[in-house]
C-alpha cells in the first residue's frame, strides 16, 4: 500500500512544530508531577515505617540511661561520704582498676540571667569606661570589658562574673561592687538533663569515646 504524503505549507509546518513542542511540554510536566508525587509517597511510607523503630531506640536508651544511674547510686553515695564530695557536684567519673575504661555521669550547668542583668552590666561599663585615661588603663578596661561579653545565647559566663567580682572587691569602688552584685543576683542557672559518657583506652593509650547517641554512632 502506497503511503500518503501530506504536503504542508511553511506556515502549516510551523504550526505543526509548535503543536508537537506544546504536547511534549505537557507530557514533560505531567511526568514531573508524577515523579514528585511518587517521591512524596516514598518519603511518607519510609517515615511511617522507620519512626516507630526510632521511638523504640529512644525508649531503650532512656531505660538504659536510668539503669546506669541506678547502678552507680551506691558508688556515688559512698564517694560523697568517704571523700567528702559536695552533694551538688555535677559530674562523677568512675574508672576501672586497669584504668582502661571509665564511665562519666553528670549534668551541665547552663548560665542564665534575668533581665536585671543588663542594669548591672550598664553600671559596671559606665564605671570601667571612666578609668580609661592612658594606654595602660585602657588595656585594663578592655580586659574587663571582655569579661562582660556575652556568649551566642546572649548570656554571661558565670566564671567571668566571678573574676569581675574579685576585681570589684579589690578596687573597693562602691559603684563597681554594686554593679557586679546586680549581675550576680540576676544569675539563674539551669541544669541540663543527666548525661552518660563511656570511654576506653585504645592501643595507643588514648581515651576514645563510645558512641551512645544516633549522632555520634
Amino acid at each position: 500500500m502506497e503511503e500518503k504524503v501530506v504536503k504542508m505549507t511553511a506556515e502549516e509546518q510551523l504550526e505543526y512544530e509548535a503543536f508537537k513542542a506544546e504536547k511534549a511540554e505537557k507530557e514533560r510536566k505531567e511526568q514531573e508531577k508524577q515523579n514528585r508525587k511518587a517521591y512524596k509517597e516514598i518519603v511518607n511510607e519510609t517515615i511511617e515505617r522507620i519512626f516507630p523503630e526510632l521511638q523504640e531506640i529512644s525508649a531503650i536508651l532512656k531505660e538504659k540511661k536510668g539503669s546506669v544511674y541506678k547502678s552507680f547510686e551506691e558508688a556515688i553515695s559512698l564517694k560523697s561520704d568517704i571523700y567528702e564530695v559536695k552533694e551538688d557536684q555535677r559530674s562523677n567519673t568512675f574508672t576501672n582498676t586497669a584504668c582502661n575504661k571509665r564511665i562519666i555521669l553528670g549534668q551541665h550547668t547552663i548560665d542564665y540571667y534575668d533581665d536585671t542583668v543588663n542594669e548591672g552590666i550598664t553600671k559596671v561599663r559606665k564605671f570601667i569606661s571612666s578609668l580609661a585615661k592612658d594606654e595602660d588603663s585602657t588595656m585594663l578596661v578592655n580586659a574587663i570589658m571582655r569579661l562582660l561579653s556575652k556568649d551566642k545565647e546572649g548570656n554571661l559566663k558565670a566564671s567571668r562574673v566571678i573574676q569581675l567580682s574579685k576585681m570589684a572587691n579589690e578596687s573597693g569602688n562602691a559603684t563597681f561592687i554594686d554593679g557586679v552584685k546586680i549581675i550576680q543576683d540576676a544569675y539563674q542557672p539551669a541544669v541540663s538533663k543527666f548525661y552518660v559518657r563511656a570511654e576506653y583506652k585504645d592501643e595507643k593509650g588514648e581515651w576514645k569515646n563510645v558512641p551512645l547517641g544516633m549522632t555520634e554512632a
